[in-house]
């Protein structure tokens, strides 16, 4: 009876894993029209743009200190007082030393014109003249030596009165009264640091940027910051640059980005820990749909075997995808991306031929205007070979360039629906950074259909839709890639499991190869014996 039980539970268990596990839950989901807004966040640290390390031009024993921490001074106020007596002492010898060579310089000059009468007189050789015109030549030079010396010293005496160098405010202080400092005009070591002052009414963020979000980050771009003292208050800069060097944080490659922002009310503290959210790009009032409804070559079949759609017949609808966006695009005609609003349509008629020669009309119905020297045909050819996957000479870039500024100048005809409509970026980021190919399962009718769409700006919620869905589709929202392929492995262990039998298991009054029943081993005694 033991064996018995144990058998049937076996085969319970058996069933029911064989039982195919139910198919995930889909829904059609409809197109809308959404703003899609891309941000980077980080953290990060206020420091002042513009940091001075004062020091002093003199050495020796501050007198006086005129400023604390937190000041705000301007250009030439005075800081700190060092002693003066050494400089003072100095300065009064220059002074001395100036007034003998003045007298030397009077005695000379009045010994040269002596010469001069006794050489006329000829009382006096051409050796003894040109002596005496030589000593008036020292002496002045002695004079101008006593003068810059006198000059040398007053500026000394005017170092030992330490004035500020910018407008700013105080932010650290190092020394005291009584402390005797060094000139870093004298000490190979630098010099004493007195006092540091930052010119706080700009400042700076630093922060780190991980690598996958670097290359969506440009100088110029808007940031907004938050700090904790102030939460309710966001403060708004301009990215001021990218370190070239990357910095690793616990095995994370990160970019440190600087961001200045202005600070004329002072709010902003050197060290305040901030919140950084970089504004990428936006899409105002554009078609959009979930990214869970998007797919890739790779998993289009396991998505189309959860809708219960056969290899072959996924086939056919694909090849009828490729067929309808193929024939969406013209020839020649670049592909509609989110750099590249308006596809450029079929050559114009007679009809409808743009008015100049150097036009050219959009699928749209938009009438471009092309660069000056620039036709048409140089454009459909260059749009060919760079959707192609040619190379563009850089002539041709130059072209490419001015002809996509005629594209997005250009405006689309009121109320006309599609992906583009109410296309708006906020920053001029390029676009090859966002959005890619993909494949969506529309529901028309009863029908589901795998159509190609080009997407554009996504927030890792939504993407944007440049082309492939109109406003009134539906696309089905399906579970992730791994759990259908978990599924899928699932479904493929029971289908071995039940054509090899479960192992160790077999029903009572199997014959074993010796034509003997075999008793199960459960219910065998140990040895052997019944």
């Amino acid at each position: 009876m033991v064996t018995r039980a144990r058998t049937a539970a076996c085969l319970l268990l058996f069933a029911a894993c064989t039982e195919e596990a139910p198919p995930p839950v889909y829904q059609a989901i409809p197109v809308e029209q959404r703003s899609i807004v891309v941000s980077v966040r980080a953290a990060g640290q206020v420091q002042p743009d513009t940091v001075v390390e004062v020091k002093s031009k003199a050495s020796g024993e501050i007198l006086d200190i005129f400023v604390e921490t937190g000041q705000i001074v301007n250009r030439g106020d005075l800081l700190v007082r060092i002693d003066q007596r050494t400089v003072r002492n100095r300065y009064a010898e220059a002074e001395a030393q100036l007034e003998v060579a003045k007298a030397r310089l009077a005695n000379a000059q009045s010994q040269k014109n002596r010469a001069d009468e006794l050489y006329k007189a000829q009382s006096i050789t051409q050796e003894e003249m040109e002596n005496a015109t030589l000593n008036v030549a020292n002496a002045k030079a002695a004079v101008v030596q006593a003068e810059v010396a006198l000059e040398n010293a007053k500026i000394a005496m005017d170092d030992t009165d330490v004035r500020a160098a910018i407008n700013g405010t105080i932010i650290t202080k190092q020394v005291e009264r009584g402390q005797v400092i060094s000139s870093p005009t004298n000490d190979v070591g630098g010099g004493s640091i007195i006092l540091t002052m930052a010119d706080l009414d700009l400042v700076q963020i630093r922060t780190l940027v991980d690598e996958t979000d670097i290359g969506k980050i440009r100088p110029g771009l808007r940031a907004s910051v938050t700090v904790d003292a102030y939460p309710n208050q966001p403060f708004t800069g301009d990215v001021l640059k990218i370190e070239p060097m990357a910095e690793t944080v616990q095995n994370v490659t990160m970019f440190p980005v600087l961001v200045r922002i202005e600070n004329r009310q002072g709010l902003l503290k050197p060290g305040m820990n901030t919140d950084v959210e970089i504004h990428v790009g936006q899409r105002d009032n554009v078609l959009a749909i979930p990214n869970a409804a998007l797919r890739t070559q790779r998993d289009i079949g396991s998505a189309a075997l959860v809708l219960g759609i056969d290899s072959d017949r996924l086939q056919e609808l694909l090849a009828k995808a490729d067929a309808r966006r193929d024939s969406a695009r013209t020839p020649g005609a670049p592909r509609a991306d989110s750099a590249q609003v308006a596809q450029v349509g079929n050559p114009p008629s007679a009809a409808t031929k743009a008015p100049t020669s150097n036009s050219m009309t959009m699928q749209d119905g938009r009438t471009v205007s092309l660069p000056a020297g620039v036709t048409e045909t140089q454009v459909r050819e260059i749009t060919r070979k760079r959707f192609g996957g040619g190379e563009l000479s850089a002539k041709e870039q130059e072209i490419w360039q001015q002809v996509s500024s005629s594209f997005m100048g250009g405006r689309r005809p009121g109320g006309q629906a599609g992906a583009t409509a109410g296309r708006r970026m906020q920053g001029t980021t390029q676009d090859y950074q966002f959005g890619g190919n993909y494949i969506v399962f529309v529901k028309r009718g009863r029908d589901l259909i795998p159509t190609h769409i080009r997407t554009g700006l996504t927030d890792l919620d939504y993407s944007e839709v440049v082309s492939g869905l109109q406003a009134s589709d539906s696309v089905i929202i399906l579970p992730s890639a791994s759990l259908v392929r978990m599924q899928e492995e699932f479904r493929d262990r029971v289908n071995r499991m039940a054509g090899q039998g479960v192992p160790g298991m077999r029903q009572e009054g199997q014959q074993n190869p010796q034509g003997q029943q075999q008793q199960p081993a459960a219910s065998r005694p140990p040895g052997g014996g019944r």
